[in-house]
């Protein structure tokens, strides 16, 4: 049978809701998770069970979360080739490459990101969970660039603090489609999962249960009816930058979950995407670390054809 953690927790806010609230006091715990909770009876305000995602909490409240322990899943280390931008002591970054999944999970039980680093590292497992050692930040699978993986528990929450308070920054190279009007902007559109297919996220309002989500974008080169821009991340939403700018009018070339299937002459694993620059402070001397991870081959193909087109 397993164990249940009880986790207590004083609110000192007034007027959010509870599901609501959870989420955002728990960086592990998302917003469905918590209406499952809630609706499974785990939850108690002030002593007594409380089955209303849409209850109101107020400064002082108390309330108790019963969590079972996700099984521990038999994580094996696989000799996979990394390729390292920067690894000492404390932590790994890595530039990842397209078609590789960040840590298992339901249909990816291995062959993943942190299969490979366990290889690597043979004192990772229990660093930040069983279940994603080592993880800070994920990218999609089909996102390639520069990741970093904790090597200690100081790193991982130290880590971790970095991306809240928003002081680590994470700079991306992207190809749209379309130009732009303007040189530059920011989108600041809240992010949630899409009510109808559970596997997309999509523009959801606050009230409904986004999240907010902001990104700062500029152009770093134009291409014809294609352009080659600049992201950085004020906030890490899951598929922030691909929603983000479909919603503008301009989404990524290779989006097929959401832009277009157009063709434009370059065999692309996913979107046209890449995790470019992280720049963070080390966890211990508090020296900044700026990695840069060079575009793949296929986004350099990519852009190189658009210019060509050009002339």
């Amino acid at each position: 049978m397993n164990e249940v953690d009880a986790i207590n927790l004083k609110v000192t806010t007034t007027g959010e809701r509870l599901d609501r609230y959870l989420s955002q006091e728990l960086s592990d715990l998302s917003r469905s998770r918590a209406q499952q909770l809630i609706e499974q009876s785990k939850v108690r305000l002030n002593g007594q069970v409380c089955t209303s995602k849409k209850t109101s909490v107020k400064h002082g409240d108390h309330i108790t979360l019963e969590i079972t322990p996700p099984k521990a899943m038999e994580l094996q280390p696989q000799d996979i080739p990394l390729d390292i931008l920067y690894e000492d002591e404390q932590l790994i970054i890595l530039n990842k490459p397209a078609n590789f999944v960040v840590h298992p999970a339901p249909g990816h039980p291995d062959g993943t990101l942190v299969n490979a680093v366990l290889a690597h590292c043979p004192n990772l497992p229990g660093i930040g969970g069983v279940q994603r050692p080592g993880i800070v930040h994920r990218l999609d699978k089909d996102t390639t660039g520069a990741i970093a993986i904790a090597k200690t528990e100081l790193a991982h929450h130290n880590l971790q603090a970095q991306l809240k308070a928003k002081t680590a920054r994470r700079d991306y190279l992207g190809v749209v489609y379309g130009a732009p009007k303007t040189e530059e902007g920011i989108i600041d559109l809240p992010i949630g999962r899409h009510p109808v297919d559970r596997k997309k996220m999509a523009i959801i309002p606050v009230e409904k249960g986004g999240r907010m989500a902001i990104t700062h974008w500029r152009i770093k080169e134009r291409l014809g009816n294609y352009t080659l821009m600049h992201f950085q991340l004020e906030t890490g939403r899951t598929h922030q930058i691909r929603v983000h700018s479909t919603h503008i009018g301009h989404p990524l070339v290779g989006d097929h979950v959401y832009g277009s299937r157009r063709s434009v002459g370059v065999n692309l694993c996913g979107q046209a995407l890449h995790a470019w620059k992280l720049r963070l402070q080390h966890p211990l001397s508090g020296e900044w670390i700026e990695a840069i991870a060079p575009t793949p081959r296929e986004f350099t193909k990519l852009v190189e054809i658009l210019q060509k087109r050009m002339f």
